[in-house]
C-alpha cells in the first residue's frame, strides 16, 4: 500500500507493506499535517515510520472513527493514574513518531485507540479531533473557567482550537496571530477584543518572543499554559515572571480525566462547531501530493492553517 514517510529529509510516497499483527483494521480518510511533522523530518529524529498522528477513516463495516495515535503501556504508574500520555514507554509509543502514522491508506491500531465520532462530524474532517485533544487536555491543566480572561498567542491549529476549547468552558478569549488568515479565523471562532492583561496565557507558538509577549500580558499571579512545542529551547523572561509569580503549566497531547479521555471532550467540541473544520481546513491534497501539501503547510504566506491529506 501507499503511505509517506521521511526519505533524507524529505516527503515522498513510498509502497509499504500492508498492516500486520494485532488489532483493527481502519482504512483512513484524513490526516492533518502538524507542526510538529516539519519539525521532526527537519531533525536528526526523522521517523523511519509512516507520518501521521492526526488521523481520521472507517471499520470494515464503514463506522467512521478518530483515531487516539497513542499506545502507552498500560501498566507503567502514569498509565494506571490516568496520565497515559506520561507512560514511561516515552515518544515510541506515539503512530508517526515511534509507531507507524496515518498518512497511508491503511493502518492496524488496538482497540483502545478508536473514538467513535458524534453525528454530524464527517470522517473528512475528523482529524481535527486529534488537535482539539491537545487543546482540550490543556485548558483542563490550566483550569479555566467562567470567570476568566484569557490570551492565546498563536493563531495555528492548536492556538484556534484552544480558544474554541477555552470558550466552552466560558472563558472570555482573546487571540494574538502574526497572519491575516490566523486573525481571520479566530474572529469567526468567536475570539473577543484584546486587553491590558489576562488571567490566563495560552503560548502555542513556541518562540522566545512569544513567551516573553505571553509573561507581558499576564496578570499578577497569572497562569501560563504551554501548548506549543519548544524544539530549540526557550529564553524565559525571568524577572518579570517571578515579579508576577506566574505559574507555569506545561502540556503534552492528552489524557483521562476521571472516566473520560480528552479525546471524548474533544468529539463533542468539534461536532458543536460545525463550521470549524471550514475554518480551520484550508488546504487538502490527496496522498500522492504529499510534497506539495508538506511544501504548503510550512509556507503561511499561503494562508495555510490546516493542511489535510486524503486517502
Amino acid at each position: 500500500m501507499r503511505a509517506v514517510r521521511c526519505l533524507e529529509g524529505a516527503v515522498g510516497l513510498v509502497e509499504v507493506p500492508e498492516p500486520s499483527g494485532e488489532g483493527i483494521d481502519i482504512k483512513l480518510r484524513s490526516a492533518g499535517i502538524c507542526g510538529s511533522d516539519l519539525h521532526l523530518i527537519d531533525s536528526p529524529f526523522a521517523p523511519q515510520v509512516t507520518l501521521g498522528h492526526e488521523m481520521a477513516g472507517e471499520l470494515a463495516d464503514g463506522t467512521p472513527v478518530a483515531i487516539e495515535p497513542l499506545v502507552p503501556c498500560g501498566v507503567c504508574d502514569c498509565c494506571r493514574r490516568g496520565d497515559y500520555n506520561l507512560c514511561r514507554q516515552g515518544p515510541s509509543n506515539l503512530m508517526g513518531v515511534g509507531l507507524d502514522g496515518g498518512m497511508s491508506e491503511r493502518v492496524r491500531v488496538p482497540e483502545r485507540c478508536l473514538v467513535r465520532l458524534a453525528p454530524g462530524i464527517s470522517v473528512n474532517d475528523a482529524c481535527l479531533v486529534e488537535p482539539m485533544a491537545v487543546a482540550v487536555h490543556g485548558t483542563r491543566l490550566a483550569g479555566i473557567g467562567p470567570d476568566d480572561e484569557v490570551a492565546i498567542i498563536g493563531g495555528g491549529t492548536i492556538g484556534l482550537c484552544a480558544l474554541v476549547a477555552a470558550r466552552a468552558l466560558g472563558a472570555s478569549v482573546a487571540v494574538y496571530a502574526r497572519h491575516d488568515t490566523q486573525r481571520e479565523a479566530a474572529d469567526r471562532l468567536g475570539a473577543g477584543p484584546e486587553r491590558d492583561e489576562y488571567d490566563v496565557i495560552i503560548e502555542s507558538a513556541g518562540t522566545d518572543s512569544a513567551l516573553a509577549s505571553a509573561v507581558e500580558l499576564a496578570r499578577p499571579g497569572g497562569r501560563l499554559a504551554l501548548l506549543a512545542t519548544y524544539w530549540k529551547g526557550v529564553k524565559l523572561p525571568a524577572i518579570p515572571l517571578c515579579l508576577k509569580e506566574l505559574r507555569i503549566i506545561p502540556s503534552s497531547m492528552y489524557a483521562r480525566d476521571g472516566d473520560s479521555r480528552d479525546f471524548d471532550r474533544a468529539v463533542a467540541l468539534v461536532a458543536q462547531a460545525p463550521d470549524l473544520p471550514e475554518i480551520l481546513i484550508t488546504h487538502r491534497f490527496p496522498l500522492d501530493e504529499a510534497a506539495l501539501a508538506f511544501a504548503t503547510a510550512r509556507d503561511r504566506a499561503l494562508g495555510a492553517i490546516k493542511v489535510v491529506l486524503e486517502a
